[in-house]
């Protein structure tokens, strides 16, 4: 608007002054003017692309190969045209993914032709990947006129948590005074023998204590306690204030390692096991974002933008959340629950929306009474422990993991503890790296509060 304006001023100054040759001047330059935007405007409307990803769930370290086709359906050659495969900032800045390949480039474009980009993705970290869309900008040889427009939907793919061995399993722990109805019943716990008793038909070999039988001369079989531990609903407290930015991404994913292999742990017991966070999920916030920019649920169009900065920004995730439904995955058993657990922890995104203490609250009206709570903290402030306080006064087994709180001789370890214990937790348990997680099952191999210089009497 401004070239137009500037040129008729120039043309209104030329007639009144009787200068030809600055009237000529001037109509050659609107018709260079006009002749420009109708060629940047023809180049990017007559483009389209199509993306070729495979979508299918991937591990970490596992790589994809991204293939996108941009075909000119116009009667004119493109000269240039910069595309650019879209990545969202967090995936670029925290490392979650490496990029080897041409993901941005310069093509050129005959008539009825196409050009092809390609580039492969190692995904290095769990999570929600967004692929896309496909922005492109080209314009006219005096660079007089830019056009940039969005094509192709994005692709998605799931890249899976790691999942790290448990090799034992202790998190039962003491309840209150009173009896609880359980939800399932208990079975023998096979590593807790509590003595032997004569063999009875139908005792299977595995059973039979050998030393007693060939010290008495009759076969003998063992006795084993009944197991303490009725499955497990893991909390896992995903709000952003716990996770500082000087420690992330590792620490927050050091969390989704502890809960996804705890997880894994009670599943191969044949227990039941649940997960529930204050966190988001991804396919919410995309499916959130989709109907706030198009309510009607109307077919998108490829959108025309300022610049590609203007493009990111619109595609880019939001971190701010006002969505304070907590994501659960309800308390069961099987396979099956441990790759809903997977996957919806693989999609878990850091929120900004309801901190742990009230969802702690909330939950305990939805989670069995039966199975251990395990609380996965990044920090414990009083209202946290305050929180799982009433839990334990309900009849619930609590107990907790502190993720990130290195023995640097500070005191966060000792108040965060001693918190918890005031409120009556006394199995509070600490992981700092992912060696730390395979031990986290076995009581006697993490260091206890005691040990950090607390000491709070307990009725």
């Amino acid at each position: 608007m401004r070239w137009f304006l500037g040129i008729f001023v120039l043309l209104g100054v030329a007639l009144a002054l009787q200068a030809g040759l600055v009237a000529f001047a001037g109509y050659v330059l609107l018709g260079v003017f006009l002749l420009s935007r109708y060629l940047a405007k023809s180049w990017i409307t007559d483009l389209a692309a199509e993306r070729t990803v495979d979508t299918a769930p991937r591990e970490i370290g596992d790589s994809t190969d991204v293939r996108v086709v941009v075909r000119n359906g116009g009667k004119l050659l493109v000269p240039w045209v910069l595309v650019e495969d879209l990545l969202t900032e967090a995936a670029i800045l925290q490392r979650r993914v490496s990029v080897k390949g041409g993901r941005l480039r310069v093509l050129f474009i005959r008539a009825g032709g196409k050009a092809e980009v390609k580039f492969k993705l190692t995904f290095l970290m769990r999570g929600y990947y967004q692929i896309g869309p496909l922005f492109a900008e080209t314009g006219d040889v005096f660079g007089l006129h830019r056009r940039h427009r969005v094509f192709t939907d994005p692709a998605f793919v799931l890249v899976y948590p790691k999942v790290l061995p448990i090799t034992k399993f202790d998190f039962s722990s003491t309840r209150p005074i009173g009896e609880i109805r359980l939800a399932n019943m208990l079975f023998e716990d096979p590593t807790r023998t509590a003595g032997v008793r004569p063999y009875q038909m139908g005792d299977p070999l595995q059973r039979v204590h050998w030393r007693a039988t060939a010290r008495t001369g009759q076969l003998h079989s063992r006795v084993y306690e009944p197991t303490s531990l009725a499955g497990a609903t893991i909390l896992l407290d995903f709000h952003r204030d716990g996770y500082f930015k000087r420690g992330e991404p590792v620490r927050s994913e050091l969390a989704i390692i502890t809960a996804v292999s705890i997880a894994n742990a009670v599943t191969m017991l044949n227990q039941q096991i649940g997960v529930a966070s204050n966190g988001r999920d991804a396919t919410d916030r995309i499916r959130e974002e989709a109907l706030k920019e198009h309510p009607n649920h109307e077919q998108p169009p490829e959108e025309e933008f300022a610049n590609r900065y203007d493009a990111r920004a619109h595609f880019e995730q939001k971190d701010q959340n006002d969505r304070l439904r907590p994501v659960i995955v309800e308390t069961r058993r099987g396979y099956d629950q441990f790759q809903k657990i997977r996957e919806t922890l693989a999609r878990l995104e850091l929120t900004d929306g309801t901190p742990f203490a009230g969802f702690a609250l909330e939950m305990g009206q939805r989670i069995p009474r039966d199975a251990t709570v395990i609380a996965i903290l990044p920090q414990v402030p009083i209202e946290t422990s305050v929180a799982l306080g009433q839990l334990k006064k309900r009849g619930y087994a609590v107990s907790a993991v502190l993720i990130g709180m290195a023995d640097d001789g500070s005191d966060t370890r000792a108040v965060a503890a001693g918190r918890l214990m005031a409120e009556g937790i006394r199995d509070v348990r600490y992981v700092n790296a992912e060696q730390d997680v395979m031990a986290l099952g076995d009581r006697n191999a993490v260091p206890t509060p005691a040990e950090y210089g607390v000491s709070v009497e307990l009725a």
